[in-house]
């Protein structure tokens, strides 16, 4: 199998080197890489090349590397059942790039374009609906960027006197932000619940 995905790498890259920045097999799968240019390009060559025939589009997603001058890697996953092979196309960009939709090729990149905005803030030209997809009207940032606080920067609740939802900036106790990782076993002066039986028996 690998052989075979080595031989459609080489030949995915010599037929598109315009859009082809390099290519490699691991753990079975062949993993191409481009850039937001040649992407719409790639796409629609991988699934009408009879050879290739990745007709089908199993996902999108995103992946943050804050350290990178390219912050974001934009990752499609994509099967052919005719030739019963899955590629991986990958392409780098930074917070201010726009990525070109693939939605006219593949319709149900919609809803996947729409979860790396919600996720990750990164935006697709020529999407027809490009809006939030899982948070809530309003949200503020992206979950999934490495730098967004885990308590969010809002929280949601209904108030009972204004009978209605309202919307607060998250404020945390402080004694909810200290944490006491001593075990019972290194010195802890309290017991946890059952350990007071030991010196019963």
């Amino acid at each position: 199998m690998s052989d075979a995905l080595i031989e459609l790498g080489e030949m995915i890259a010599s037929n598109r080197s315009d859009e082809v920045d390099g290519h490699g097999v691991a753990n079975g799968e062949l993993t191409v890489f481009t850039t937001g240019s040649g992407l719409h390009a790639l796409v629609q060559y991988l699934q009408e090349n009879p050879a290739c025939a990745f007709t089908t589009l199993i996902d999108i997603t995103a992946v943050d590397f804050p350290q990178r001058e390219t912050r974001f890697e934009v990752v499609y996953h994509f099967l052919s059942m005719r030739q019963n092979h899955r590629v991986r196309v990958k392409l780098s960009c930074g917070e201010d790039d726009v990525i070109p939709s693939i939605n006219d090729i593949h319709p149900s990149a919609n809803w996947f374009e729409r979860e790396v905005f919600d996720m990750y803030g990164i935006l697709f030209s020529g999407h027809p609906d490009l809006r939030r997809i899982l948070t809530d009207y309003g949200f503020r940032g992206y979950p999934l960027r490495k730098d967004f606080p885990t308590t969010g920067y809002t929280e949601v609740r209904y108030d009972e006197t204004a009978k209605r939802v309202v919307y607060e900036p998250v404020s945390l106790v402080q004694e909810y932000r200290t944490f006491d990782f001593m075990s019972p076993w290194e010195g802890a002066d309290y017991i946890l619940p059952g350990d007071e039986k030991q010196g019963t028996s």
